[in-house]
């Protein structure tokens, strides 16, 4: 049993105010695998306010420094990546080998993109050459609050501490309660980086606890938090009382829509992409529309897929998907598939229950329902694990009402050899992001969302601006 029950505040690991130990479970067993304390109110205060003196000094910090000790933690980061990997293929389930290379690898991959954003990027600017003596500045918001998500927490954490660090905010991060391993880790790295004292903060707890704190807390300027849409209310609603800066990551519904000239590996990728981390992804492309002529046949390959991809143990090496993170996650998603079933929809592969051999674990097996409409309850929720919807459509433009028919507004993707028609969906789709043939986003690229699936933007250029505020300047004398 592991045992992680301090916290890191102002460059020390100190004990919790207050003995309020939480069991992490390991879901490939539903075992507990490790202990931690989540944090009251006071130890929240202790961060932030070690954040708020910080600030002063780490603003004023040049930022090419601040640059130089995200180089330095890209370096311990790499020395450390085994022990993250294995921290969240224990945690929350990724299959080891995937948290090796997909988990661990996207944190020293968003840092590496930051450094070469920040490089690049005009802190100070003339405004224009209409006006010499204005320049626009771009400092840091100040404190902020960084909440992250279980599913794929070290991608979370360094889009916002690279971020944060490198714009001059100072932080305080409350990982997911239900992967918080890792997270220490990192907060390990982050000292052994040198960043000076109270820069970072960590303290665990949960949403109602140690989340809601941060986002109402009067020292705190900013909140970016990942997570469900229904979380991402609930702290725009505490962080209105104090108008602080507020940038979600929510869910998301994409629609995958596969046109009748799609390549011949579109639909399997789809399939695949959609059981990749268990479908615990709010980018998943879950509502596969595919057009008419093609329809039957997409059916019959996609579930060729699903029942060729296996389900086990995240500790075994291989390539398989693991469980999905816990037993409310679990309970949710049988549910869901339940109502699939009862709604009509064709279910061609997977369903309710455990995968065959089995028995322990909260593993989901992998699920294709064909036959679906846009109205049923699988084609509107997040199900949040490998369980795919495919819808029948027929024209371009009955595609995009379709696919636009949600809340959500994340990431759709589109399968044509029709280089026209593929942009003109990539205009007509509402959404933060839209993938085409397979071809995913390019180093630096900007992830976020519209509607119900967020605001803000993380990654590159577009993640430093969310961390800074621009301040308008008149009367700049000649230096």
């Amino acid at each position: 049993m592991i045992e992680k029950r301090n916290f890191y505040i102002n460059g020390e690991w100190v004990a919790p105010s207050v003995a309020n130990d939480f069991d992490v479970i390991n879901p490939s067993t539903e075992e507990p695998c490790a202990v931690i304390s989540l944090g009251s109110k006071a130890d929240t205060d202790a961060a932030v306010a070690a954040a708020r003196a910080a600030l002063p000094g780490w603003m004023a910090t040049p930022v090419e420094e601040r640059i130089a000790l995200v180089e330095k933690l890209i370096e311990v980061y790499q020395s450390r990546s085994e022990d993250l990997a294995e921290a969240i293929s224990l945690e929350m389930g990724a299959p080891i080998d995937m948290a090796r290379t997909q988990q661990a690898g996207a944190g020293s991959w968003h840092l590496n993109n930051f450094i070469r954003a920040a490089k690049a990027f005009q802190f100070e600017r003339p405004l224009g050459d209409h006006a010499p003596n204005d320049r626009i500045i771009y400092e840091a918001v100040g404190v902020a609050a960084l909440i992250t998500p279980w599913n794929w927490p070290m991608n979370q954490v360094t889009l916002k501490v690279g971020a944060a660090a490198i714009a001059g905010c100072s932080m305080v991060l409350k990982p997911s309660e239900q992967s918080p391993l890792n997270a220490m880790i990192f907060a390990e790295l982050m000292d052994e980086a040198g960043f000076p004292a109270g820069v970072f903060n960590l303290v665990n707890g949960d949403g109602a606890g140690v989340g809601s704190q941060l986002s109402a807390h009067p020292d705190v300027d900013m909140v970016s938090f990942t997570g469900s849409t229904r979380a991402g209310t609930a702290i725009s609603k505490n962080a209105a009382e104090t108008l602080k800066k507020v940038h979600l990551e929510l869910g998301g519904k994409g629609a995958n829509v596969v046109f009748a000239d799609a390549d011949e590996k579109a639909v399997k990728r789809g399939v695949l992409h959609m059981m990749n981390n268990t479908g615990q992804s709010c980018n998943a492309p879950s509502r596969m529309l595919v057009q008419r002529p093609i329809y039957d046949q997409a059916v019959e390959t996609a579930a060729e897929v699903a029942n060729t991809v296996s389900v086990g143990s995240a500790q075994e090496e291989g390539r398989h998907i693991g469980p999905v993170v816990n037993e409310v996650q679990w309970t949710k998603i049988q549910d869901l598939i339940q109502a699939g079933i009862d709604e009509g929809a064709r279910l061609v592969a997977g369903g309710t229950g455990r995968p065959e051999g089995l028995n322990k674990g909260y593993y989901v097996r992998p699920t294709v329902f064909a036959d679906a409409n846009n109205q049923m309850t699988i084609a509107r929720e997040e199900i949040f694990g490998p369980v795919l919807a495919m819808i029948p459509f027929d024209t371009e433009e009955e595609a995009v009402e379709i696919a636009n028919d949600t809340p959500y507004g994340l990431t759709n993707y589109v399968q044509t050899q029709d280089g026209t028609r593929a942009n003109r969906m990539a205009r007509h789709l509402r959404s933060g992001m839209v993938e085409m043939n397979g071809q995913p986003r390019s180093a630096g690229s900007p992830f976020g969302g519209m509607k119900q699936s967020g605001n803000g933007r993380e990654g590159g250029v577009w993640g430093l601006e969310d961390f800074l505020e621009v301040k308008a300047v008149s009367g700049w004398a000649a230096e």
